[in-house]
């Protein structure tokens, strides 16, 4: 949660905030406009306004500090979550944290439709009705399919697209509306 957002949630103004904390006034409307990066923030700086604010200074930085992995690493670790979890748990966790949501606003749409393509893949398996929350970006899709690595691995190394049409064609329904070739996502070690 960035800074305004924390502001707003506890009611407090950057005036307030600056005398609470002991930060200077420009300081935080700097960090709150933009113009300094709270990650940039001294330690010192970081732990006054946590403490003025009442949360942890991870929670401060969380927002500026996070960064894209790997598609295929996001994948593996979203195919582990549902093993370690369980099928509903998941499906929980995942509407109730509005990811999907968040993911596709901050325009990482591989990462938000592999999400809902899991949920709806995991309601169907389960019987459950198809959450009609997300239905906005249901109509959503990839311009070109996304391959796991071992399929584009084992096309380059045979020179031939048979292993990608293979693929394509094996692929789970609620993956490949997307245009992501996804075929196993229960076998994870």
């Amino acid at each position: 949660m960035n800074i305004n957002e924390l502001l707003t949630q506890k009611n407090v103004t950057k005036y307030r905030l600056s005398k609470q904390s002991g930060v200077p006034f420009a300081t935080i409307s700097d960090i709150c406009t933009g113009k300094a990066k709270i990650e940039k923030c001294a330690a010192g700086t970081l732990y006054k306004l946590s403490k003025a604010l009442d949360v942890t200074m991870e929670d401060l930085i969380a927002d500026s500090m996070e960064y894209r992995q790997s598609f295929e690493t996001f994948k593996s670790n979203v195919c582990h979550q549902v093993k370690n979890i369980g099928d509903i748990d998941f499906i929980i966790d995942t509407l109730a944290s509005d990811k999907i949501r968040k993911l596709f606003q901050k325009r990482w749409y591989p990462e938000s439709l592999y999400l809902l393509a899991m949920v709806d893949y995991l309601s169907r398996e389960n019987d459950l009705p198809i959450c009609d929350e997300y239905s906005d970006i249901r109509s959503a899709r990839l311009c070109e399919p996304i391959y796991p690595s071992s399929v584009i691995a084992m096309s380059a190394f045979s020179h031939s697209d048979q292993p990608k049409q293979n693929s394509y064609v094996q692929a789970i329904p609620e993956f490949k509306r997307f245009n992501i070739v996804e075929s196993e996502v229960r076998n994870v070690y």
